[in-house]
């Protein structure tokens, strides 16, 4: 398996990459770039010691929206690595309705080879723009029959020229044409079991014999998307795409199974056992050991993927999860709550702050969003008092609240456009500070 160009980044790099994103949580993030480095010297040994190494997996303890999802979320977008979250809460138990916990293997397979071939579209993008404008030129200007002469082959060569400069532009974007595409295939759903999959993809050939092209009339702009699909699907490996996919989740793949506490039974249940959830975790546990699943694309063993759980464990601890589970995932890390003073830095230092993203949504009709510090201070201040009076849902509370304090605005943005729009500390307080205090009041509304 060729090496993730970005596998290769030290722990440092990797917090310090995180910590554009996440704030705090330093415990969290450490655990986690220690987790990835070693699976970068993993791939540095010898095949029969790789083999015998297997990932440390983790746990993460920590209330709703404290950064547990969006730590494995940045840093397996960083490292261009197969990702899958998933809810421990959303499977059932073997042999009754629902997902079965064995999905998960075949979604990270999916998003696996999903990576693989973007990126093989991104190495290929300027041969795939070629065919694409040629293609459709090819349509509007069609092929002259051999037997013409070479003066009308000239004019014909030259005013083909033409014509694909003018379609890799936008002037004839509107002007709507007839072009062949290969039929999409019934496609397998990721999630059925492989026995399912093979009926649906005989079915395709059945349905699709003798119809494996079709014509569509669509906008010159509306045929360049649809046949850049086509086109790369024409000149790509898919078998080489899928293959690499296999075995790039195989090799460094991670699964996020958030919510893991929901499926713990808890000893304050008293004797009572739950034999759904004991079931989900005695579905999980082979496949968190590592075991062989099949999938669309094939056979992918689980031994070398990592699994980091989360959960609030707020009605349940840990130990509430059958031992073998347990002992599955031996790094566990708590994540702090969110204090006053990392909320407010959760609305100023982050890359992709919320106040970054509504100021950016409000340029687009004309208005210039501007906050006052002290307004964001108050912010803060009101949000981590409604976690504390309410739920506490951590930094997701930032939204709720900021929404609050801008709906006039974002309601009567066109009549603000060309403006320079001021929020202080007046405005915000004046919008929250009633509904903070009236606990009722803010357990609906915020």
């Amino acid at each position: 398996m060729d090496d993730p160009q970005k596998l290769n980044l030290t722990p440092q790099e990797i917090v310090e990459y995180l910590d554009g994103y996440i704030i705090q949580q330093q415990d969290a993030k450490k655990m986690i770039a220690i987790a990835l480095r070693n699976r970068w010297r993993r791939l540095q040994l010898p095949k029969e010691l790789q083999e015998e190494v297997t990932p440390k997996n983790i746990l993460m303890i920590g209330s709703t929206g404290v950064g547990k999802t969006e730590i494995a979320r940045r840093m397996a977008k960083m490292m261009g690595l197969p990702f899958v979250k998933v809810e421990a809460s959303k499977y059932t138990e073997v042999g009754f309705v629902g997902r079965d916990v064995e999905s998960m293997v075949r979604d990270l397979v999916a998003a696996s080879v999903h990576l693989i071939e973007t990126e093989e579209k991104q190495k290929n993008q300027s041969k795939i723009e070629d065919l694409v404008i040629e293609r459709i030129a090819k349509k509007l200007l069609p092929p002259l029959p051999s037997s013409v002469s070479d003066t009308k082959k000239e004019e014909y060569a030259l005013n083909f020229e033409k014509t694909k400069e003018k379609v890799r532009g936008t002037a004839l974007d509107n002007q709507k044409i007839e072009i062949e595409l290969d039929k999409r295939a019934l496609e397998g759903d990721f999630n059925v079991p492989p026995e399912i999959i093979k009926v649906q993809e005989s079915l395709t050939k059945i349905l699709s014999k003798g119809t494996e092209k079709v014509t569509k009339e669509m906008t010159i702009k509306e045929a360049k998307d649809a046949l850049r699909h086509d086109v790369s699907q024409a000149i790509l490996d898919m078998e080489k795409v899928q293959r690499e996919g296999l075995e790039r989740a195989r090799q460094c793949g991670v699964i996020f199974i958030d919510e893991i506490d929901k499926i713990a039974v808890s000893t304050k249940e008293g004797s009572r056992q739950d034999p759904s959830k004991e079931g989900v975790q005695r579905d999980l546990l082979p496949i968190v050991e590592g075991s062989t699943i099949q999938t669309k694309y094939g056979a992918i063993s689980t031994d070398h993927i990592l699994f980091i759980a989360a959960g609030a464990f707020h009605l349940s601890k840990p130990s509430d999860l059958i031992p073998e589970l347990q002992g599955r995932f031996p790094l566990r890390v708590e994540l702090e709550s969110l204090s006053e003073e990392i909320m407010h830095e959760i609305l100023t230092r982050t890359k992709s702050s919320i106040i970054k993203q509504y100021q950016a949504l409000l340029k687009v009709e004309g208005v210039d969003l501007v906050f006052e510090p002290e307004a964001l201070r108050e912010l803060a201040r009101l949000s981590y008092l409604a976690n504390q009076k309410t739920e506490d849902i951590g930094a997701r509370r930032l939204h709720t609240t900021l929404e609050k304090v801008l709906e006039d605005i974002s309601f009567n943005a066109a009549r603000y456009s060309g403006q320079q729009v001021v929020v202080s500390k007046e405005q915000v307080s004046e919008k929250l500070k009633g509904l903070v205090e009236d606990v009722d009041l803010a357990r609906f509304i915020l």
